[in-house]
């Protein structure tokens, strides 16, 4: 008999599947895998260390670097944690401003993950038409809050600002004719909520358009159908959420069955799989990005004929107006007092969770009734989903690997937190 020997394979870093930070080292029977061993740590950035050594207000901007494609949705647990503890209500208007901003998180996520997931798999035209839709959503972040990514808007208390009252416009360029740039800026005249309005409004077209691509693709059912298969009981064993959970048909999720902010007035659904597989998770997540187009329609309908305040009128969190600050050395004293040593929690413990894109993403914050924590600790959605891609593996060929990494959506700030 012929001797039997496994090869040890390194995948990644430098993989071009593996995204730059995940170094799996895979052990191969010729071509299939044997076992798959996750080597995390070459993002590592320190976050809850960080975090326990500065102000509370100080850290909403790491949770932004966190998973770096659902960056509201982490500062949303983190503001809603500290709000726990000191009891603050938030203004009605910003409720529904950070719902319709997790929604657009969410969809920016999911753009991400369908362009990257099929670019792994072979598929090109996807990225380039996912990032079409992308900037335009990374637009509304710039808009808010200054920054295309990291934005820091969601304050304990509300939000930075209001919605402005226009949109930025493209500028003439030697690159495009007059008719290109009123073509682009055509929908770019009213307000940030008009221009949010006309996305919903025509997104659902884009979203047929990759589905189209891909859903009966015969090149893409093959390299998704039966891959990386868990059952309802093995997803809940491996601490699975998110439409990795929901994939296998767990009809869980955060907005519906520990609703948060104006979640419990708004309608929508919970899409779920059947098999378990890639590619019920693929249909999950399409399907989410229908609904998240539901509920920002419903936020914009709002938010349209409700004025009001967007922040708390507790003045030890929230900071004088500009206006004054400029004017008046008391309001400027507080401003540079709030920014510069921040304000005192109360002793205990809160656990703060929202259904980000990935799934449940959790802070827990020790405060010993100083003005930083004494212990912060993050609930990562991508890291039990990590742990299970040996158990999801095991059995299949090389080239699903790359199949798997995708379906699980794996960013690793969080990882590596």
């Amino acid at each position: 008999m012929s001797e039997m020997r496994n090869y040890t394979l390194n995948f990644g870093p430098q993989h071009p599947a593996a995204h730059g930070v995940l170094r799996l080292i895979l052990e191969l029977d010729g071509e299939v895998i044997e076992r798959a061993d996750p080597h995390i740590g070459l993002l590592h950035r320190g976050t809850e260390k960080l975090a326990e050594s500065k102000p509370y207000n100080q850290s909403i901007g790491y949770m932004d670097r966190l998973d770096y494609v659902s960056m509201m949705c982490n500062e949303h647990a983190y503001v809603m944690a500290i709000e726990k503890m000191l009891g603050l209500e938030v203004p009605e208007r910003a409720k529904y401003i950070r719902v319709m901003f997790d929604e657009i998180t969410r969809i920016l996520n999911h753009l991400l993950w369908l362009g990257t997931h099929a670019l792994d798999v072979g598929a090109m035209s996807v990225f380039l038409y996912a990032f079409r839709e992308r900037e335009k959503l990374i637009d509304c972040y710039e808009a808010v809050s200054g920054s295309r990514m990291h934005a820091t808007y969601y304050r304990p208390g509300g939000v930075y600002r209001d919605l402005p009252d226009k949109m930025p416009q493209y500028l003439e360029s030697k690159l495009r004719s007059k008719e290109e740039l009123k073509e682009m800026n055509k929908n770019r005249q009213g307000s940030l909520l008009e221009f949010i309005s006309d996305f919903a409004e025509n997104f659902p077209e884009s979203i047929d358009q990759y589905s189209g691509l891909l859903t009966e693709n015969r090149i893409w059912k093959q390299r998704l159908v039966n891959i990386g298969v868990v059952s309802a009981d093995r997803a809940k064993q491996l601490g699975f959420t998110g439409p990795m959970l929901r994939g296998s048909g767990v009809e869980w999720d955060l907005r519906k069955t520990q609703p948060y902010s104006v979640y419990d007035q708004l309608e929508f659904d919970i899409p779920v799989g059947v098999t378990g597989d890639c590619y019920d998770r693929y249909l999950v997540r399409m399907e989410e990005m229908r609904q998240s187009c539901h509920l920002i329609k419903q936020c914009v309908r709002w938010l349209k004929s409700n004025a009001g305040p967007v922040m708390s009128d507790d003045h030890k969190v929230s900071p004088p107006n500009r206006g004054d600050m400029k004017d008046d050395m008391e309001s400027l004293i507080h401003h540079f007092k709030l920014f510069t040593e921040g304000y005192c929690l109360p002793e205990g413990e809160v656990y703060s969770a929202v259904e980000a894109p990935k799934g449940e993403f959790g802070v827990y914050l020790v405060s010993d009734g100083a003005n930083k924590p004494y212990r912060v600790k993050l609930r990562a959605p991508g890291f039990p989903h990590l742990a299970s891609i040996d158990e999801m593996a095991k059995g299949h060929m090389l080239s699903d690997v790359v199949t798997i990494i995708g379906t699980q959506d794996i960013v690793f700030g969080e990882i590596d937190r």
